[in-house]
């Protein structure tokens, strides 16, 4: 490979972690910390943090050997998956901007796809 090339993946490398990194990066350990309700807040956030570091292992271990194989076509797969990501993000994950912990549950109650999981059992708003 020419070296051109290879300071080329090497740059693609740096823009698609430091893109990442300003957008989605944080997303991962913020979001799992708004949506939980208090009374499975902290199983919740085990759960993602141990799901995170999971997948972030296979993908480390993983790259190297599909950047070997798919050359340059690794970078469109992992932007497909971004485009997903925005996807699910947009059709599935409720505004909580202004909403209080304690009301969570009405957001998800209010949600097109989340509502029919989410019962009047489910609902224990305190009152101030």
């Amino acid at each position: 490979m020419p070296k051109g090339y290879g300071a080329a993946v090497v740059l693609f490398i740096f823009v698609y972690v430091a893109v990442f990194v300003w957008s989605w990066g944080a997303l991962g350990w913020l979001v799992p910390s708004e949506i939980f309700p208090l009374e499975v807040r902290s199983a919740g956030q085990s759960i993602n943090v141990s799901v995170n570091m999971l997948f972030t292992s296979i993908i480390a271990q993983a790259f190297l050997t599909m950047l070997c194989h798919m050359k340059f076509g690794l970078f469109y797969f992992f932007a497909g998956w971004v485009v997903i990501m925005t996807a699910f993000i947009a059709l599935f994950l409720p505004e909580t901007k202004n909403v209080p912990m304690e009301e969570m549950v009405l957001v998800w109650k209010g949600h097109w796809f989340w509502s029919r999981f989410v019962g009047d059992d489910d609902i224990h708003i305190q009152e101030p």
